[in-house]
């Protein structure tokens, strides 16, 4: 879960995209649209982990490569910059929804 000082640096780079890049509905759309694309990043990773792919098999060897944890954590900030991006209080909303998703299983 992102700490207060993580939150700090989310909101820094909203804050830096917003001056970058303006915060048009365009803008909005495509911070949400780069999630997908780092999430299919993580996806091809894994897939290089396991071989899946028969034109190039596999890949990585175990451990778990570094660049599938790596893509993971891009997936994480930019949801945490996408959310932060289209709530004003992207920490009691994600706090929130683990809260919410932690009772469901009783954790």
């Amino acid at each position: 879960m992102l700490n207060a000082d993580q939150w700090a640096t989310i909101r820094g780079l909203i804050t830096w995209l917003d001056t970058e890049n303006g915060r048009s509905d365009l803008e909005v759309s495509l911070r949400l649209l780069k999630l997908t694309e780092e999430a299919g990043e993580a996806a091809q990773a894994w897939i290089g982990f396991m071989g899946q792919n028969p034109r190039k098999r596999e890949t990585h060897s175990r451990p778990l490569p570094a660049d599938v944890a790596d893509e993971l954590c891009d997936v994480i900030v930019t949801a945490a910059v996408a959310l932060g991006t289209v709530v004003d209080d992207p920490e009691s909303v994600f706090a929130a929804k683990l809260a919410k998703i932690a009772n469901r299983v009783n954790v």
